[in-house]
């Protein structure tokens, strides 16, 4: 009963420090991304959403804020009509899109991703 009792233990205070530190990474995320709205770096997400909804209709399913090659981008995960997935890079300043790709619906024959779309 002993020798299992140690590893329990020691397995339970890895799982809490690694959710700590999720929970930690987390924060400090939501801190930088709250930082660039309020320095002017990134649009508020609702407006970014509002403008990508007119060309990209679909449900909001996941929103991240990366930083990527100096920028700030929101990567969109939309569910479609049809239940096609397109995931969506956007540039969190203009709101323009950077890239898509798209996932047909589950049992569709079309294509398992489409083009990616790249402005400046």
């Amino acid at each position: 009963m002993k020798a299992l009792f140690l590893p329990c233990v020691v397995a339970l205070c890895l799982g809490a420090c690694t959710a700590l530190s999720v929970q930690a990474d987390d924060q400090r995320d939501h801190d930088r991304a709250r930082a660039a709205l309020k320095a002017g770096e990134v649009l508020p997400l609702q407006e970014v959403l509002d403008k990508v909804q007119r060309s990209h209709p679909g449900e909001v399913l996941e929103v991240e804020l990366e930083r990527e090659d100096g920028r700030w981008v929101y990567e969109l995960k939309l569910l479609q009509s049809g239940g096609r997935l397109l995931r969506l890079d956007v540039d969190a300043k203009t709101a323009s899109v950077l890239r898509s790709r798209q996932r047909p619906a589950p049992g569709s024959k079309a294509p398992s991703a489409s083009a990616p779309e790249r402005r400046p």
